[in-house]
């Protein structure tokens, strides 16, 4: 697969490396000239332009790319460089990096960001996760919003240990996607059982998140 990364900073680069141990093509655009130094990821191509320059991009050849990802410090140019990568080169997937919470509601489809990342309610929600037993927690939004990936961990005492993943009767348009128990992964079947401290992992879309509660709850998890 073929990545672009507007943003050559530690961001960038980190997600660079990352992508290129994966076995992807990477190219990383930069405008300021002291954060170009290939030497530091010869693999990748590296390109000195503005990622807001539309005949600089066209140069790039970001319209060969199949993902583009707006990795910079300015939440300005990761917006205009979301908007041209999807409107102007027709990239099938655009991720923004989101840089102030303030501006997370401006990351949608209407500035062509297919996900957003924003790096405080990621973490948030990371601590929160780690911390809370009998919380449902929201990781991560999906599809632009219209899913999210929520986790609950069951109390040591829950009602539901012992019982078949069957018994967890989950509302529509709702799926158990995993459950981790110690250092397992596991891929729920309709007869494994529950077991005290699990971590549930589970995809819901935005209306039927309200009913997961509701489902937990009549199973004596107060979410």
């Amino acid at each position: 697969m073929k990545v672009a990364i507007a943003g050559a900073g530690a961001v960038g680069r980190s997600i660079a490396r990352e992508l290129l141990r994966g076995g992807h093509r990477v190219m990383l655009l930069e405008r300021e000239l002291s954060h170009l130094d290939p030497e530091a990821i010869p693999d990748a191509i590296w390109v000195h332009a503005d990622a807001c320059e539309l005949s600089l991009l066209e140069e790039a050849g970001m319209q060969t790319y199949e993902v583009v990802i707006a990795a910079t410090g300015d939440d300005k140019v990761n917006l205009v460089h979301s908007l041209l990568a999807k409107t102007e080169f027709g990239v099938s997937r655009v991720v923004a990096r989101v840089n102030d919470p303030r501006n997370e509601w401006l990351f949608d489809s209407s500035w062509g960001v297919d996900v957003a990342v924003s790096t405080p309610r990621l973490l948030a929600s990371l601590v929160e996760e780690a911390v809370s037993v009998g919380d449902l927690v929201r990781l991560m939004t999906l599809r632009q919003g219209q899913a999210n990936l929520v986790e609950i961990t069951l109390p040591s005492d829950t009602a539901l240990a012992g019982k078949p993943v069957r018994s967890l009767r989950l509302p529509r348009d709702t799926a158990l996607v995993t459950i981790l128990r110690g250092g397992r992964v596991i891929v729920p079947q309709a007869d494994d059982p529950f077991e005290g401290d699990d971590e549930l992992l589970f995809v819901a879309s935005v209306e039927a998140e309200e009913d997961l509660r509701v489902a937990l709850a009549d199973h004596g998890i107060r979410p």
